[in-house]
């Protein structure tokens, strides 16, 4: 498995993949226009509202996000029959694998054998695991004994092993040459991975939180109401990702009996087939998503045009209609939270509190050791050339993944205890949540890193010696401490209220489903008269929904935090629970959009 293979469809299959991708385009573009009319209102009245003291102390890095570029000789499984072969492996800064077969090759800038954008894949460094999985992966059907003998395949032992799985694209299969080697490759692949995935939740733009916003709601209409890793990855890869998962049970009814091969040897053959309906998957929703672009533009422009000069009567009546709703909802609502989540609510919060809680204490220690690092290089008069040196490492340290192992491996650690405490409620997030955190840990350090680096260049001279400029620095490091601790505070309030509202309010709205969403219908005419898409019954319902469970949410992190005063608003925690932050992976649903809202933070 190494270059991409020719297409293994046929083109009826192609014409008929293409056909399912129209479908699903069809069915979910009118979701999406709604709730890009939602998000424009949604950031006029933000604009409109009181404006909050923009809460950042530390600077905004602008260097965010990307992962260190790393680079080595491997070997690789590929061929027929599969072999392992030397070759060039490069992990580049935007999450993208490529491989030559000479180090030459990279280096004269010549095309690669082959390259994987890493979004989706989980790195297994077990053979035995690995090996298991391909058991599981493709049985053999009760009572069928195939004529034909398995290939051998990964019968040998494989001393430092990588292996990139992923359900619905081709397996790679690497050795490292040392034990050292492969942690190093492992700590990059799983950076590059966690980068491509998250590319829409770290957005600020309102076009990907109207598409997130939309593939929930369109789920929801399909009775799935439960979060998942589904949202993870570009706006077209996120659609793949649906579509596959509808098209999977047919593929497997069709398609497996008449599989050829035996053994593992068959569940690559089975790999090799998801990949090229992948692909076709993926190229068709890529294609419609570029197709609605210039829609999608003018559908922005023209809300805001028509939005903007109504906005005041439009929240007006939101607030009228959602205080009869919510009147009319209440009991039930209350009574579903007494029963199925005021017990669950309190271990959960603890649990998310602690993971982020150890994780950013892990980044304090992490950033008090590098500003401590670089104040007694300077008492001991280093060379101008060392200390470049050293200034340079320090500046990297957020994207150094050895490093913010420490921190990340924190949320590591909780991934199977929230997962127990999440699933009864149909979360089955917990890479997104753990991604989640790493985000918000790399954030974190990397404006601290930037705070300092700024304020060390404001206050250092030549006029002072070098004890002198490290006393400076000591100033300057118990001023970004404080300042970090008073960020990390807020950070770790806003990512545990989001992740809060993402386990528990799909729950609570598919619990009242039978129950109050028949009575929408009488509160559905007030809403039509205002005749804009932005303003819906469904939305104002849900609203509702939010709005006291987020009372729920807050009284319980008073309690977890043990504060008197929530610096958290209901409007400041936001429904989103990524600590957001700029983006360079760009997606169809960020461009033409507005950018980051001015006065949030500052840029260094």
């Amino acid at each position: 498995m190494g270059g991409r293979p020719s297409s293994p469809l046929d083109k009826r299959q192609q014409q008929h993949l293409r056909g399912q991708v129209d479908t699903l385009l069809r069915n979910f573009l009118p979701c999406y226009r709604g709730q890009l009319a939602a998000s424009v209102l949604w950031q006029i009245s933000r604009e409109l509202g009181p404006q909050e003291p923009a809460g950042c102390q530390l600077l905004h890095s602008k260097k965010l996000p990307r992962v260190r570029e790393h680079r080595g000789p491997l070997t690789q499984l590929q061929g027929h029959p599969p072999q392992w072969q030397p070759i060039f492996c490069v992990l580049r800064g935007d999450g993208r694998l490529e491989w030559f077969k000479h180090r030459e090759e990279y280096e004269n800038g010549d095309r690669p054998l082959g390259s994987v954008v890493l979004t989706g894949y989980t790195v297994l460094t077990s053979q035995s695991e690995y090996l298991h999985l391909l058991d599981t992966l493709c049985p053999e059907p009760s009572g069928h004994h195939t004529q034909e003998e398995p290939e051998p395949l990964l019968e040998m032992p494989v001393s430092f092993p990588l292996f990139l799985q992923h359900p619905f694209r081709r397996h790679l299969c690497f050795s490292a040459a040392t034990a050292e080697v492969q942690r190093a490759w492992r700590l990059a692949l799983q950076g590059g991975i966690r980068l491509r995935g998250t590319v829409l939740q770290r957005s600020q733009a309102p076009a990907a939180r109207a598409f997130l916003d939309a593939i929930r709601l369109y789920r929801q209409q399909q009775g799935h109401f439960g979060d998942d890793d589904v949202t993870l990855g570009s706006d077209a890869e996120v659609l793949t990702a649906l579509l596959m998962r509808e098209l999977l049970p047919a593929l497997r009814a069709q398609t497996l009996p008449r599989l050829r091969g035996a053994g593992r040897a068959r569940a690559w053959a089975w790999a090799k087939l998801l990949d090229g309906v992948h692909a076709a998957v993926l190229a068709g929703a890529s294609t419609g998503l570029r197709a609605f672009q210039p829609e999608k533009e003018e559908l922005l422009a023209a809300l805001e045009k028509t939005i903007r000069p109504d906005v005041d009567q439009m929240l007006k009546l939101r607030e009228r209609v959602l205080g009869r709703l919510q009147a009319n909802v209440q009991g039930p609502l209350e009574s579903c939270l007494r029963r199925k989540v005021d017990a669950q609510l309190p271990r959960v919060t603890q649990t998310l509190l602690s993971t982020v809680e150890a994780e950013l204490t892990a980044v304090q220690t992490l950033l008090t050791q590098g500003m401590d690092r670089l104040s007694c290089h300077l008492r001991g008069s280093p060379s101008s050339t060392r200390l470049r040196k050293e200034v340079y490492s320090f500046g990297e340290m957020p994207w150094d993944p050895e490093l913010m192992q420490t921190c990340y491996r924190e949320a590591e650690r909780s991934r199977g205890r929230l997962g127990q405490l999440a699933e009864p409620f149909g979360f089955f997030g917990t890479q997104s949540l753990v991604f989640g955190a790493q985000d918000l840990a790399q954030q974190l350090m990397a404006d601290a890193v930037a705070t300092f680096l700024q304020l060390a260049d404001q206050c250092l001279t030549t006029a002072l010696d070098c004890d002198q400029a490290a006393q400076q620095l000591e100033k300057v490091r118990g001023r970004v401490l404080k300042k970090f601790q008073s960020d990390s505070g807020s950070a770790q309030r806003r990512f545990i209220h989001g992740w809060l509202l993402c386990i528990f309010l799909p729950f609570v709205l598919s619990q009242l489903e039978l129950s109050c969403k028949a009575e929408l219908s009488e509160f559905e005419g007030d809403v039509l008269a205002v005749g804009s898409p932005a303003l819906t019954i469904e939305g104002i319902y849900e609203d509702v929904i939010r709005g006291v469970l987020l009372q729920r949410i807050n009284r319980e992190l008073k309690k977890a935090l043990g504060a008197s005063n929530m610096s958290c608003t209901l409007d400041g925690c936001s429904e989103l629970p990524w600590d957001q932050g700029e983006t360079d992976v760009e997606t169809e649903a960020q461009r033409g959009t507005c950018s980051r809202q001015p006065g949030s933070s500052t840029e260094v």
